[in-house]
Order: C-alpha cells, then structure tokens, then sequence
C-alpha cells in the first residue's frame, strides 16, 4: 500500500549531546517538570557553551515555543539499533507493550490465542520496541499463545530490520523463568523479565522474607535466567515506589553484576506523584552502581490518575523505556496509555522534553485501540484522551467557529495523526445504492483495510442495514467492522432466529446455530423475556453452562433505525483458572462478547454466542489457530 505523503517526508531530528554534559540528572529532570507544572510558562535551557569547554556546541535553546499548526506524526522512524542494555541515542524512549500480559489482567479481557496473535501483529505494525506477551508460567494457554506469538511476530523482520522483541513474564523462581525461556526462545530477540517484591509492606507480608533473603534470590534468578541462554534479562523490584531508596540501589546494583540489561522501576500501586517518582527515577541514575550498562524503565499504574504523568516525568529524569498498554487497560484503575504517552512525546518531545522520542508509528494508533477495545470487550471512555469519541468533537459554539476559521485553535494533533479520519472530512456518503469500492475506499480513510471473506461480509451486512437505513454512517460501519472481523474464532455461528414476546404469555426463542463442522442444530425455549429465552435457546444447543455476570446495550447512532451494539460478561461454570502474576493465586477467568445489529434481541444473541466461542477457544476445544491475517492497516 502507498504511503500517505506525510508518512514519507524525512524526520526533522534534533541534534543533542551526551547527558555528560549534565553531570546531575536531577537538574534536568527538575527543570524539565517546572515547564510540566507550568505549561504556560516559557522554556530557557542555557547552552553548553556556557558552562562547558568552547570547542562543544550548543545543546538547545528554546527562548520561547508557540503552536501554529496540527503535529505531525513521525514518518521516516529513527529506530537505533537494538542492543539490550544501550542505546546509542541518548533521546531514544524504547516502548515495551504490556496489554497482552498486565493488561489482559483486567476483570472480563481474557483473549484467546488467535487474538492475542492478532494484537500482537498490529503491536508490531504500530511499531513497539518489547511486546510483553504474557505470563507463560499461568496456564497452558498462556504459555502456547506467548510460544506461537515468539514463533510469529519475533521473527517477522521488515525491510528496515525492525522485529519486536518478545517478552515472558516470570516470578523469582526457576520454574517461572524456565518456562518464560522455553517459551520466548523462539524469537529473534527474546527477553526474559523477572520480579521480586522489595517494599517493607510487601516483603513483610506477602513474602515473609528479609532484605538479604530478598537480594539473594534476586541476584540468583537474574544469574539463572542468563544461565538458559537468554542475553536480555530485565529485572523489577516490585513497588519500587514505597522501597527503601538505599536498599533499592543495592538490589539494583546486585542484579546489574549477575547480569540484568533492563532494571524496571515499577509503581505498582499508582502511590506516588510525578515530581516524587521522576526523583525516584534520578535517584536511582545517580546512585546506583553500574547503572551506565543497562536500560531504566518505568511502569506505572493509575490508581490516583497519574500513569501518564508519572511516566513522561520519568522519562524526563533518565528512564529510556516506558512500559504501557492500549487504552491504559489493566490490573485495577489500569496503567499508563501508549497513545498518551506516545502523542504527549511526539507533541512535546522536541519543544520541552529536550528531544525524546519514540519509534511509533502513531497512525496506527486509532485501528490499534479499537481492536483492542473489541477483542477484550473493554469499551473506551468516550472522553478518553487521543482515542475517545469525543477526543475531537468539538461542541461549544466558541471552538467550532475557531475550528472553522483554523483548526489550530482547539487542536494540538490532527485526528489523522493517529489514524482517525473526521467523517465530515471523508466526502463519501454510503447509501443502499454505494458499491463495493466506495465501501472499501471510506474503510481505508477510517483506518480499516479489508480484503477477501473480511471485505466480502462487511459489505453484505453494509447493504442489508442500507436497505433500512437513508445514510450508513461511519460509526455505523464501525459496529459492522467490529461485528465481522473482530470476532474469536467461529465454533458456533447464527444462522436464524424467531422470537415471541409481549404481555400476552410467556416469551418463546426458536434458535439455529450452525456449529464448527457445518451441522445445523435447533432448539426451542421459553424464558421471561425474548433475550432470555433466546440464550437459553442457545444454551440446549450448544450444552455449555455459563453464568451471565454483565450485559449492556448501546446505540450506535441517533434515531429509532440504530444499530445497537451489545456486550456481554461470561464466566463458565467449569474451571477455566490461570494463576496471578503479582498474588500467585489461581483467578477464574470470564469472557466477553461484543454483537451488531438493528435487531436488538440478534445483536443480543451475537454477543452471547461470542462469548462462549471465546470461552471454548480459551478452553482448547479450537486447538488450531488461523495464521489469517484478518486486517492490515
């Protein structure tokens, strides 16, 4: 596919020197946040030349900095060349994706193995460094979907040499980190990454173990880890937030000489502010020993609403790798969001954070998050920054007329950016008499390329809801998208349904559901409502019992010809279990599904039926994996 222009003009790169030349982090980091706090207040670094010899050049000088257009998205990437514990540009923030594993650990996201492979490929056309693809030690499945994505997406080299590396998550054991390894191996670049709790709190209670009994199996399983063959160990002192700062620089300093390459500095509480944890973050550049040989990062949660923050003013102080999940999902109130954190460096990066950047392709971002916002069933905030509904609608009176006259006004990134087309932009209108092409051309603007069976039942679906509908709109062909293609695999699939209901008697659901080998089956039920009878219609069929915990329903559009968007929450009532990365303890695992339609109750029903193929997906009775690309973007 044709580049668009802007992603084939040249970077405008910023020339930088060594961070020599500030022999204390703390004072960058410190004047870096004064313009955080301030953001209205003008930014003056004094050139090196001030304080340093006369035969080294200007550093940076930014007397004052105005916005006077939309940002524009890094095209040509400046992506060093990976070497495990540097990076040969100082300004380089290497990104390590999490939504496979800390993410996956929010109540309702398990994923089945094809769409963990699925995010994973899009994970590595937006361009991330590290994709922590799960936790191998928690289950079977686990430990296949990280082996199959190892074996995939670690060794899909492009034509610049980019690959991703690939992550296994481990606890301090040898048991955790040699099924991590047997499962990482397989890429090119495999990384194994092991944790151990250092706080007093958490060693006290949940460890019941000393600092020394803590540093030596620290310093042991990095040891261990680099014994398997693995040249990429990254090491994370759990809430490392509410540690002991000097006993944190010793078990640093520890893992760094048994051979740790990344030392990943966690708040795993989301407790501290951001000027607390960028100190945090100097603190540890300054003090610990043999911290020039590796690579600091950061990994915040977002308890108080500070992820984002928090990991820009760790960036600030010296940490080169940020570790984040799509749509900030994850373990209670989530983690920090890529897509701000990525868009907050690339709008600001040169400007105030003296030049920090990343290899992200951020027009990838909106098809990313929408992908992952289906396949876990976690639905984004409409006001959610950079991917929200509402991130670039514009209500007031007073900012439309400013958009009208020029958008610069009320937006400091243009929505194509990220990959997001504004549908008064598009200049297509879709109605009953639009063709296949106009449907695949306005696809292409809102970010999605389909092809084939994908291109085929989207279109089809296009006309039927055309035929009700004066005008398809692109939220509309959103929910059909979502409906056809971000699906689990098909084990059972609506074929026909015929429901009765009102006040009259007892409402009855007749159901046909076609199942994985092509056999069509029928069941009747009655129930008190057409949506219960229906499900327990499909219940006699397909003889899997299942306790519905959540379902909600929405409006795609305005108007009495809506499509409705429904989703549901499952739990099976087998044992589907995996084990908690953090506690250790076996969690039942729930599943979701997502259906479309103008027809509530068969929206309804999609939706269920999504859920349990996920759910018998999950469980293996679908062992094979399609290696099927469902989209590219």
């Amino acid at each position: 596919m044709a580049l668009p222009a802007a992603l084939s003009r040249p970077n405008h790169s910023l020339a930088r020197q060594s961070d020599s030349l500030f022999p204390a982090p703390h004072r960058i980091y410190s004047r870096n946040l004064q313009v955080l706090k301030n953001p209205s207040r003008s930014l003056s670094f004094k050139t090196a030349a001030a304080s340093a010899p006369h035969n080294v050049s200007p550093v940076y000088s930014c007397l004052t900095e105005s916005i006077v257009s939309n940002s524009v998205p890094k095209a040509s990437i400046r992506r060093p060349p990976y070497i495990p514990n540097r990076i040969p540009d100082p300004s380089y923030v290497r990104v390590f994706d999490t939504t496979l594993r800390d993410g996956e650990q929010s109540p309702g996201a398990s994923l089945t193995v094809k769409e963990k492979l699925d995010i994973a490929r899009q994970l590595a056309k937006l361009g991330v460094d590290i994709i922590e693809a799960g936790f191998p030690a928690a289950s079977k499945e686990d430990f296949e979907a990280v082996k199959m994505i190892a074996k995939e997406i670690g060794n899909a080299v492009d034509e610049d040499g980019y690959v991703p590396v690939i992550c296994g998550l481990s606890r301090c054991n040898e048991k955790d980190i040699r099924t991590a390894w047997e499962a990482v191996k397989y890429a090119k670049r495999p990384r194994i990454h092991t944790f151990i709790a250092t706080s007093e709190i958490h060693m006290e209670h949940k460890l019941r173990k000393t600092k020394e009994e803590v540093i030596e199996i620290a310093r042991n399983m990095v040891r261990f880890a680099r014994s398997l063959g693995c040249d990429d160990v990254e090491f994370s002192p759990e809430d490392a937030g509410r540690s002991d700062r000097e006993f944190l620089y010793q078990i640093l300093g520890e893992v760094i000489k048994a051979g740790a390459t990344t030392l990943n500095i966690p708040d795993t509480v989301g407790y501290t502010m951001p000027f607390e944890f960028g100190k945090l973050i100097a603190d540890i550049k300054s003090n610990t020993p043999g911290i020039e040989n590796v690579i600091i990062s950061s990994h915040c949660q977002n308890d108080l609403g500070l992820a984002t923050a928090n990991t820009v003013a760790g960036a600030c102080a010296g940490a080169r790798q940020v570790e984040v999940t799509i749509n900030g999902i994850g373990e209670r109130a989530g983690n920090a969001s890529l897509e701000e954190v990525v868009m907050a460096l690339q709008c600001r990066g040169e400007h105030v954070l003296g030049g920090l950047h990343t290899g992200i392709n951020s027009r990838h971002i909106f098809l990313t998050s929408k992908m992952v916002e289906e396949f876990t069933g976690l639905n984004v905030q409409p006001h959610k920054a950079i991917v929200g509904a509402n991130a670039f609608a514009h209500a007031s009176g007073i900012h439309q007329d400013g958009m009208l006259k020029h958008k610069g006004t009320y937006e400091i990134m243009a929505p194509e950016d990220i990959g997001y087309e504004r549908s008064n932009d598009a200049g297509i209108v879709l109605g009953k008499l639009s063709g296949r092409h106009a449907l695949k051309s306005l696809l292409l603007e809102l970010g999605y390329e389909l092809d084939g069976e994908n291109l085929d039942n989207v279109f089809w679906r296009f006309k039927a809801v055309a035929e009700q509908k004066k005008r398809v709109t692109d939220a509309d062909l959103r929910a059909l998208v979502s409906d056809e293609v971000f699906q689990p695999t098909v084990l059972w699939k609506l074929l026909d349904m015929q429901v009765t209901c009102g006040t009259l008697g007892l409402s009855t659901a007749t159901v046909k559901l076609l199942d994985a080998d092509g056999k069509e089956h029928i069941a009747c039920s009655v129930g008190t409502g057409p949506v219960d009878s229906a499900y327990k219609a499909v219940d006699l069929i397909v003889k899997e019992p299942a306790t519905l915990l959540e379902y909600s329903m929405n409006a795609v559009t305005e108007g009495i010809d809506a499509i409705a968007t429904t989703r549901v929450l499952i739990r099976g009532d087998k044992s589907y279990t995996s084990t908690n990365a953090l506690t250790g303890e076996a969690v039942q695992r729930t599943f979701s599904g997502i259906g479309a339609g103008m027809d509530i109750v068969v929206s309804s029903v999609k939706a269920y039926i999504g859920a349990l193929n996920k759910m018998l997906g999950f469980q293996g009775i679908d062992i094979k994996v399609t290696e099927e690309k469902t989209l590219s973007a």
